[in-house]
């Protein structure tokens, strides 16, 4: 079961500013590796590879696919990263378009986490929401440091709360 979420995707409207729609391609700053990442607002994505970084986060989301294709589908934005054509990561943005954004899922495979990916997709999301009077998320624990690194900081005097409906958190 294999279904596209095409070109076009972001529903913005907005006009594109240098260097955000397809951000160029950016390398990673880690002597480890050469691999050259590509970030895009704009690219097709497969069910299969979604599953794939889903699965390999454990995230639930993966045992609903066609609810998940249609979340991401659906999304005012979406932004992927990829190494040599390979799905390695993606975040998506819910907004009002004017002073909210949501990011809800931002995952990067595990094979490329500690790479800059991550980063580089917040950057790019930061970038197309910069001036929005809120942009917000909700980090499990062990991401909160890199969060933070971002600009990311937890509110003194609200809690974020939630009605879940999966069983790994």
């Amino acid at each position: 079961m294999t279904g596209a979420v095409g070109a076009g995707r972001d529903r913005t409207g907005w006009p594109e500013r240098a260097g955000s729609a397809n951000l160029p391609a950016r390398h990673s700053s880690f002597p480890h590796t050469d691999m050259s990442i590509r970030i895009r607002f704009d690219d097709a994505i497969d069910l299969d590879e979604v599953l794939a970084i889903y699965r390999a986060n454990r995230w639930s989301s993966a045992d609903k696919p066609e609810k998940l294709m249609a979340a991401l589908r659906d999304s005012e934005t979406l932004v992927t990263a990829r190494s040599d054509g390979e799905l390695v990561g993606l975040a998506n943005a819910i907004s009002d378009g004017h002073l909210v954004v949501y990011f809800p899922h931002v995952l990067v495979h595990p094979e490329h986490q500690g790479e800059g990916v991550g980063k580089m997709l917040m950057e790019a999301m930061m970038e197309r929401y910069e001036g929005f009077h809120q942009r917000c998320l909700i980090s499990d624990f062990d991401a909160v440091a890199f969060y933070q690194r971002l600009g990311f900081t937890r509110s003194a005097d609200m809690v974020p709360m939630w009605i879940y409906e999966g069983d790994d958190y």
